[in-house]
């Protein structure tokens, strides 16, 4: 039996989960191609203290290396391709890179590009996920710098990276004078996405830290100030008010990595179109092709549900492969889950339908982002 060739655009947790999961039992059986447009994979979930704390962490424990983590694989089993993709040609299998690289053709192709956030396109550059066309070591250190040396910051965005990374930003200020922290929510309420006593537990933690919330309001646009100026920043709100600030930084939406997709895959806002074994729609390619992850249409695109769609496409691959078994549907349904930290000591959430306490989202994940499981987490242990 010949191997089969599956190719995995994107080596973050879903492209690592998937490419682990098959190697584990059919390494005899698959030839794994990876591609991703840098040899390090990137633990975003730290982002917001990441960003805000620069000596928090050493960059080895949240910019790891790809291909040596598959080195306990046959090498006819894995390869590792550092670029990026332009183009899927489906009618002759094959996946082009935009660089001067050969075409890659493939059996089965799986989609795991993800997406980006609106801080790559407004405001101050700030790599909360990674980013195809910026260096991320390079982005990373710039931000930082740039954060040190500011005083007043405005936030765009009260989600859980708006309000983890607000909590973050008052504890790297504790320490100056006359500095000030401003997030702006679309919303009523911060974190909309949580029961209102999770909701209300965050809006308490922020002002005892100092940090103003503007609610049902969003930012029109916002534009860097002439140089030489102290305030670099200046945000218009849909209200008619103005602000100023050292930086603006958007937390706001997220950005599908999908510009080398065929058209007849991506929904209306250029989102990967599934059906319920996360096999790509609307085309003919009978079952050829799977996506998952933040590049799909699926709803909350958070890392619990993300983990959840690996073993589907894995095991829908093996099926394909092997020609036995049934094929695996995804549920997104089931209970919502989320520990949002707001600082290192405190935090809100919602778990089981309740709201846990500050110092269990601390003990969870406010010590450290969940960096010292980051290599297990992504499959590079």
């Amino acid at each position: 039996m010949s191997r089969a060739t599956i190719v995995i655009i994107g080596a973050s947790y879903c492209g690592l989960g998937v490419a682990n999961g098959l190697l584990k039992s059919e390494s005899d059986k698959v030839k794994i191609v990876l591609i991703n447009p840098s040899d390090k994979v990137y633990f975003n979930i730290a982002a917001p203290r990441i960003l805000a704390k620069p000596e928090f962490f050493q960059s080895s424990q949240y910019l790891l290396p790809i291909e040596t983590s598959f080195s306990k694989y046959p090498k006819e089993s894995f390869e590792f391709i550092k670029g990026s993709a332009s183009r899927i040609d489906t009618a002759s299998k094959v996946v082009e890179l935009s660089s001067q690289q050969p075409p890659i053709s493939y059996d089965y192709l799986v989609i795991a590009s993800g997406s980006t956030t609106s801080s790559s396109v407004d405001g101050e550059l700030a790599p909360f996920k990674p980013m195809k066309d910026h260096d991320l070591e390079v982005s990373i250190s710039s931000i930082q710098k740039a954060i040190s040396n500011a005083n007043s910051v405005i936030i765009g965005g009260a989600g859980p990276v708006g309000v983890e990374f607000a909590g973050e930003l008052a504890e790297a200020f504790k320490d100056k004078k006359d500095t000030s922290i401003t997030l702006i929510s679309a919303s009523e309420r911060v974190l909309p996405m949580l029961k209102e006593k999770g909701s209300l537990a965050a809006e308490n933690a922020l002002a005892d830290k100092g940090i103003k919330v503007i609610a049902s309001t969003k930012v029109a646009n916002a534009v860097r100030s002439a140089s030489g100026s102290k305030t670099a920043w200046v945000v218009n709100l849909d209200n008619g008010e103005q602000l100023q600030a050292d930086l603006y930084i958007s937390t706001t939406g997220a950005l599908p990595n999908s510009q080398f997709i065929p058209a007849e895959f991506l929904s209306a806002d250029g989102w990967v179109n599934v059906d319920e074994n996360l096999r790509v729609t609307g085309g003919s390619e009978d079952g050829l092709i799977y996506a998952l992850g933040d590049i799909t249409t699926q709803p909350l695109r958070t890392a619990i549900k993300l983990a959840d769609q690996i073993p589907v496409v894995v095991s829908n691959l093996k099926v394909a492969i092997l020609g036995t078994g049934k094929l695996v549907s995804y549920n997104p349904n089931g209970s919502f889950m989320m520990v949002v930290p707001i600082g290192e000591s405190t935090g809100t959430g919602q778990m089981f339908g309740w709201k846990p306490w500050g110092m269990m989202v601390s003990m969870i994940k406010g010590r450290d982002f969940f960096i010292s499981k980051a290599a297990g987490m992504l499959g590079l242990n």
